[in-house]
């Protein structure tokens, strides 16, 4: 019994270790293209490692175009987008996980049901109410309409009902108010699922792609995915320094996984201990 245990771990340690190697092949291989001369990427049989580091890559990216602008953009509006997610769910996920009222299941489901829209079907109308209001190529634009997310909302509702109830009883009794004890007593409490969604919004809105460029036409409002595409050209795409610019733009990401990787993990844990 016990061998078996032994073969079943070593089985799966191997068969992760296997899959995170594969999952980083793509990332070294851009980190060391970020570092190559045009002329090496293109090598055959590929290089991993460059014959010389040329830092000079990054520096080009940097004047070329205005990256300092890109980089300011993404980080305001993803910013702004995930510190309103954040607390739209939280507000709605104490609602749905504590509150009882008439409805509350059906309007949840409703709520839920939005997870199913795909996002294309919704740019056209997006657009359109954005154009009606003047909000195109602003930051309004660019945020309001992801201030709120059903799955942001799910995601810390599924958290909050692991939380005894008795502990919001004694908090009521004390005089306590709802709003009160979400803020000072539930909310500490979810530092580990805060810390995963937060993580959740923050990548997928900073990898956005596709509504900034509908919602933007000048280039002082575009955001770093945008931005990148400065680097294909007609007669090809510049590797090197497109490889550059992304990697000087995943380091908010990297870092923030860094800072929030234990909270991150327990949150992603507890989650999903029941529905």
């Amino acid at each position: 019994m016990i061998a078996r245990r032994r073969i079943g771990h070593i089985t799966a340690h191997t068969f992760l270790i296997l899959t995170s190697f594969l999952m980083l092949v793509p990332f070294l291989w851009m980190v060391s293209t970020a570092f190559k001369s045009d002329a090496e990427i293109y090598v055959y049989p590929p290089k991993w490692l460059p014959s010389h580091l040329h830092w000079e890559n990054f520096l080009y990216v940097w004047k070329t175009v205005p990256f300092w602008r890109f980089y300011l953009n993404s980080i305001i509006v993803t910013s702004i987008i995930t510190v309103g997610q954040v607390t739209t769910a939280a507000l709605a996920g104490y609602v749905f996980a504590r509150v009882r009222f008439p409805g509350r299941d059906l309007i949840f489901y409703m709520y839920l049901s939005t997870l199913f829209i795909p996002v294309q079907v919704r740019m056209l109308p997006l657009f359109l109410i954005m154009n009606r209001l003047g909000w195109i190529d602003t930051y309004q634009g660019l945020t309001v309409p992801f201030l709120a997310n059903a799955f942001a909302a799910f995601f810390l509702r599924q958290f909050f009902a692991t939380i005894p109830g008795e502990l919001e009883d004694a908090a009521i009794v004390d005089g306590c108010s709802r709003l009160r004890f979400l803020v000072q007593i539930l909310l500490p409490l979810s530092r580990p699922a805060l810390a995963a969604i937060t993580l959740f919004i923050f990548l997928g809105h900073w990898d956005s792609y596709l509504w900034p460029l509908i919602i933007t036409n000048s280039i002082n409002m575009r955001t770093l995915p945008i931005g990148l595409r400065f680097f294909v050209e007609e007669s090809g795409t510049q590797y090197h320094y497109m490889m550059a610019g992304t990697l000087i733009a995943v380091i908010p990401i990297i870092a923030l996984f860094f800072a929030a990787q234990k909270q991150f993990i327990e949150g992603i844990a507890l989650t999903g201990i029941r529905g």
